[in-house]
């Protein structure tokens, strides 16, 4: 007996979620919530409307935080509220990109609410969809700007209290408010009839974007059943009998028919002004670049305040003078000073892909905590450059990297100032690009010290000094 598909899963998503760590054939979605509706609703129209090769997905901080799991196109995640923001970026750059924001209350309604209003405000060409469950269902069920009056949430045991907590934000109708968004509707994921209409209203919207008409917004009312402590059911009746009469289900706006195409200004470049201008006080041997053999990819960390980094940046700047492509990504935690900091430096003669450095080939460590942390990441046959005068070798050292030491905290304190450690980790640095046979850095690696000091003079001739005591020191090969 032959078998028919006659109507299987849309090719807007793979054929297998084989980004999926653990199950490559279903959502990770909760029964009964609305996300899984919705992502078949815009990978269905996304093909129909032949949209799918040009669409950017943009996956939120939340429950479909993964959505870059199912859908089979160009797909990014993003800091939590950034969607728009990062969805303006994408269009602006390439007008015929299709962009999809997909936020939930929490993502779209506090932490990036200004992000989404400025961009609607501006009439980017995008479509946001708009996940109201009126509760943050990721982190366990706290009040969302959306929580209705009286409802009892993790935060909120008593119920949401209007005198306290204020009312639920109506997004629709503030954004419909605007002149910008030529398109504002709100719809429920619920009974197959509001289905059918929040179908309905993303194609629309969706082929607002496609005719480059601008910012269409649709707020899709969805059940969050596990938080709600709710049966499917159940979750489906409460917003029919209390979510919608707060949240009614209406076309807001819509004006795309009276919209012409948008046709934004072409940016005004000059290329060799702007090289001009980058180059403007900076050594003549930049203009002279340097072509890398291979590309180094460094991962600099220890504690907050001991200069990693300006380390970094040193060494990103040493590159910028030297004509090559860099980039200097930073992250730290919250404490700052006393709390881990670690940043990444890219130095290629060609395009840098991502500035985040995950196997670094040459880790500098300041610290015990960041040797113990980071030393498995380094790419295979890499260096690790660490202050012996705090840091001792893991405890299970690894045979295919390579561990150089120098006493940098020691010979700072030596020279006047402990501060300056990271200067002496640069010494080390440039040494060990000696040793690689770059030695058309050696030019410039004082001059970035000053470059980046310039704001504080008063430092420059300290770290000069400790950068030119470390480069006399003998950087020693520890034994494993």
């Amino acid at each position: 007996m032959e078998n028919k598909v006659k109507l299987g899963r849309s090719t807007g998503f793979f054929e297998s979620f084989d980004r999926r760590p653990s199950n490559k054939t279903n959502m990770h979605y909760c029964p009964g919530c609305g996300h899984g509706i919705l992502h078949k609703l815009i990978a269905e129209a996304m093909v129909d409307l032949d949209m799918q090769t040009k669409m950017v997905f943009i996956a939120p901080v939340g429950c479909a935080v993964f959505g870059y799991y199912y859908f089979d196109c160009n797909s990014i995640s993003v800091a939590h509220g950034r969607a728009p923001a990062v969805g303006t970026g994408i269009v602006r750059t390439n007008p015929d990109n299709f962009v999809i924001s997909y936020q939930g209350d929490g993502d779209l309604g506090a932490i990036g609410f200004n992000n989404f209003l400025q961009a609607a405000n501006r009439g980017e060409n995008m479509v946001v969809c708009f996940v109201n469950n009126a509760i943050y269902g990721m982190t366990s069920g706290q009040m969302a700007p959306t929580t209705l009056i009286d409802q009892k949430t993790v935060t909120s045991p008593y119920g949401r209290s209007a005198d306290n907590e204020g009312f639920p934000l109506k997004v629709s109708e503030m954004v419909a408010a605007l002149t910008s968004p030529i398109y504002v509707e709100r719809v429920a994921l619920t009974s197959p009839k509001n289905i059918r209409q929040a179908r309905k209203a993303l194609r629309k919207g969706m082929q607002n974007m496609k005719d480059k008409k601008g910012f269409s917004l649709i707020e899709f009312l969805s059940g969050c059943p596990v938080n709600f402590k709710m049966t499917t059911d159940e979750t489906d009746n409460f917003i029919e009998k209390e979510m919608i009469p707060y949240f009614p289900l209406k076309c807001f706006k819509d004006i795309a028919d009276e919209r012409s195409p948008i046709v934004r200004p072409k940016p005004i470049t000059a290329k060799e002004k702007v090289k001009e201008i980058l180059f403007e006080n900076i050594t003549p041997l930049a203009k002279e670049p340097v072509t890398l053999t291979r590309d180094y990819k460094l991962k600099c960390a220890g504690f907050g305040g001991q200069g990693v980094l300006s380390l970094g940046l040193m060494i990103a700047t040493m590159g910028k003078m030297r004509g090559i492509n860099v980039s200097w990504l930073p992250a730290y935690g919250p404490e700052m000073r006393g709390g881990t900091a670690n940043c990444s430096v890219v130095l290629s003669s060609g395009f840098i892909g991502a500035p985040l450095v995950e196997k670094p080939n040459i880790l500098v460590v300041l610290n015990q905590a960041s040797m113990d942390r980071f030393h498995n990441d380094v790419a295979l046959f890499g260096v690790v450059v660490y202050d012996s005068t705090h840091i001792e070798l893991p405890k299970d050292p690894r045979k295919d990297i390579k561990y150089l030491s120098i006493e940098a905290t020691k010979i700072a304190k030596d020279a006047g100032s402990a501060k300056c450690a990271n200067a002496a980790m640069l010494g080390a640095f440039a040494t060990i690009l000696s040793g690689f046979g770059k030695t058309e850095f050696e030019d410039v690696f004082e001059e970035a010290i000053r470059k980046t000091f310039e704001l504080k003079p008063e430092v420059i001739d300290m770290n000069i000094k400790v950068f030119k005591l470390a480069k006399q020191q003998t950087i020693k090969t520890s034994e494993r």
